[in-house]
């Protein structure tokens, strides 16, 4: 009775976490959407300025005086980090990849899907020295932008698909994060990185020394964050550092375990990232001004890099990863799947949109003009995955379910006797 009550916490606790997701990548979708209407129209100008219109105070002389642009994508998309480090640490010590088995088809098909796509771009776009720091943006994957689509197609995508597309992307998440640590990050000041160091310290020890309340946690987080932002790493990297050393009770069928402080905050944090600060990010940056663009500036070397990148690198890295793990025995294909609802699911894994944005912002400080290239790009790659993945996914036929063996009727008396 136990196993079973556990069993059906887990899967309950999956289906909210997808079904959260969904949600939140409709809403995203939404305020994308929103953000490209009011850009043309005639209140674009004032949507350009209140984003940039100076508010203060001035937190680090890189950034200078705070706008409503950087307190979204410096501050509150700190939060969403931290979500995105909470959830990758969940998964790989008490959940969907906690196993070396489980975790090795989505790590695999991650790094494809991460490669293959910056190749192509630095193959059209990496002839200029400038341009090729914008190679990391078509590698991310917008998880709840592609799980909002999975959803628009109800029972014809398995639960295998999610919790594979799930899974690929929170890997992604975890290279991206690497990225914009190691290769977006200029200048160092040491003695500020030393400092966030020992608040970590001071709150891994915390963890270890069983405190269970959630403020001290948040406390130490928006004062690492403050000297993260003053160190020249993104202040965003904040979130994730200090989701490492929350600490996790590996509760088994339990998920969200009153008594595990990683669970408990996560729980917290989803609606408001979902809800609020996902769409807040999508409404603040896609807002791309088409008065300018023909099809002639989108075949430009660096849009046209990204869009390759999102739509082909993605479907063909993630896809050919897949099929050879599966054929060397190194993982099994997801259960219930056919290979053509797994193409469609690596189509889906093109939609960038949220890190592909974010990275573009990193890749071009001081260049708007870029800036808004890697916007058109990504907007267009993203698009183009989100319908052709959504297309396919929805003409697939269903695989056929193997049939159940009858059971004769005098053995159905003696089983149950």
């Amino acid at each position: 009775m136990t196993d079973n009550r556990q069993r059906k916490t887990r899967r309950s606790a999956l289906r909210h976490f997808l079904d959260s997701e969904a949600a939140g990548g409709l809403l995203l979708m939404a305020a994308a959407a929103l953000a490209l209407i009011v850009a043309n129209s005639p209140l674009g100008e004032t949507y350009r300025h209140l984003l940039h219109a100076e508010t203060g105070p001035v937190l680090a002389a890189k950034l200078g005086p705070m706008n409503a642009h950087l307190w979204i994508n410096d501050g509150l998309m700190a939060v969403f980090f931290l979500l995105v480090g909470l959830e990758i640490k969940r998964e790989f010590l008490d959940g969907s990849l906690a196993a070396p088995e489980k975790r090795r088809l989505p790590l695999i098909a991650a790094a494809a899907g991460m490669a293959v796509p910056a190749l192509i771009y630095l193959g059209l776009a990496g002839g200029n020295p400038l341009l090729a720091r914008g190679w990391a943006i078509p590698a991310a994957t917008d998880i709840a932008f592609a799980i909002g689509v999975l959803a628009l197609l109800g029972s014809r995508a398995p639960a295998s698909l999610k919790l594979f597309l799930t899974t690929v992307a929170i890997a992604d998440d975890l290279g991206a994060v690497a990225i914009i640590a190691f290769f977006y990050t200029d200048t160092l000041n040491l003695l500020a990185l030393g400092t966030a160091a020992a608040v970590l310290l001071g709150l891994w020890a915390m963890g270890k020394g069983g405190v269970t309340a959630l403020w001290p946690y948040l406390t130490g987080a928006a004062l690492v964050w403050y000297l993260v932002l003053l160190s020249g790493v993104h202040a965003t990297v904040a979130g994730v550092l200090v989701a490492a050393i929350i600490p996790l009770r590996p509760t088994p069928g339990a998920p969200d375990d009153e008594h595990s402080v990683l669970h408990r905050l996560e729980h917290k944090l989803a609606p408001w990232v979902a809800f609020a600060i996902v769409p807040l990010f999508g409404f603040a940056n896609a807002g791309l001004d088409f008065s300018g663009v023909d099809p002639a500036s989108l075949l430009s070397p660096m849009p046209l890099g990204i869009a390759a990148g999102l739509f082909l690198g993605k479907q063909i890295g993630i896809f050919a990863a897949v099929r050879l793990s599966v054929a060397l025995g190194l993982a099994s294909r997801p259960r219930g799947a056919s290979w053509l609802q797994i193409y469609g699911v690596a189509l889906l894994c093109g939609i960038g949109f949220t890190m592909s944005l974010f990275i573009g912002t990193l890749a071009f400080p001081g260049h708007p003009a870029l800036a808004e290239q890697a916007k058109l790009g990504t907007l267009a790659g993203s698009l183009l995955s989100a319908l052709a993945g959504y297309l396919l996914l929805r003409s697939a036929p269903r695989p056929a379910r193997p049939r159940a063996t009858p059971v004769p009727e005098q053995d159905e008396r003696d089983a149950s006797a």
